[in-house]
């Protein structure tokens, strides 16, 4: 009887389980009282770029592998002084690859590259650097590119949301009007912003290394942007007369 007793409870549990799904379901495809109407409004901008980066690599091919290294080595570890003793200038490296390179009718040879990482404010003493590290230590230049610091654009978001969120309340009141609603309260909301930007010039790789005056350089502009999106909960629609 026992076993009975417990397999009609189950039973009694699970049938109660469908029902309250059953009922949420229901309720969700109810209509609501009062209308939601989702609001999206945009603010932008075009931050001029205050930062530039720059990307070297000192880069040998040797069938000695000892050698190319060394090459390398030697030719980074000089680049890499030269620019640290520039004020303004941030210096590191990255991505030091060593591979062997086998082409018919060749002989085998290795391939070893690093890559310096320059960054800086002066755009005009980075180019500068640039091309003493070209000429004189052999670097190959790999790329310039261009952003905005941080702190230039979270001043610039800071306002652009101020912005957003005036076009977002006028939307939501011309929601509100032409549907007939007394008004509108501020439901569920979310604030964006592009973390990426327009894209910046870039130079490709296998320029001239041997150039005496500074690369030209145009830092360019980078489109920041904000955007909030959000519910207006409509007051009770007033009925027509």
């Amino acid at each position: 009887m026992s076993r009975r007793i417990a397999m009609l409870a189950a039973l009694l549990f699970a049938i109660a389980i469908v029902t309250m799904a059953d009922a949420q379901t229901l309720l969700e495809t109810l209509p609501t009282s009062q209308p939601i109407v989702t609001v999206t409004a945009s603010a932008s901008t075009d931050v001029a770029n205050d930062r530039m980066h720059a990307l070297l690599r000192a880069e040998a091919d040797n069938p000695d592998a000892v050698q190319a290294a060394n090459d390398v080595n030697t030719r980074m570890a000089r680049a890499l002084a030269r620019a640290k003793a520039v004020a303004g200038v941030d210096a590191s490296t990255t991505a030091y690859t060593s591979y062997q390179i086998s082409e018919p009718n060749r002989p085998m040879r290795w391939r070893i590259s690093q890559t310096l990482v320059l960054e800086s404010s002066d755009f005009a003493t980075l180019s500068s650097l640039v091309s003493k590290l070209q000429g004189s230590d052999g670097l190959l230049l790999s790329g310039l590119t261009f952003s905005v610091n941080a702190a230039t654009r979270r001043a610039a978001e800071d306002a652009l949301t101020q912005q957003a969120i005036k076009a977002w309340q006028q939307r939501a009141e011309n929601a509100a009007r032409g549907f007939g609603a007394g008004g509108y309260r501020t439901g569920r909301v979310t604030i964006q912003t592009n973390d990426y930007g327009r894209p910046q010039p870039m130079l490709k790789s296998g320029m001239a290394a041997a150039s005496a005056a500074p690369v030209n350089v145009e830092g360019g502009t980078t489109e920041v942007t904000v955007t909030v999106s959000g519910e207006a909960i409509l007051d009770t629609v007033r009925a027509a007369r």
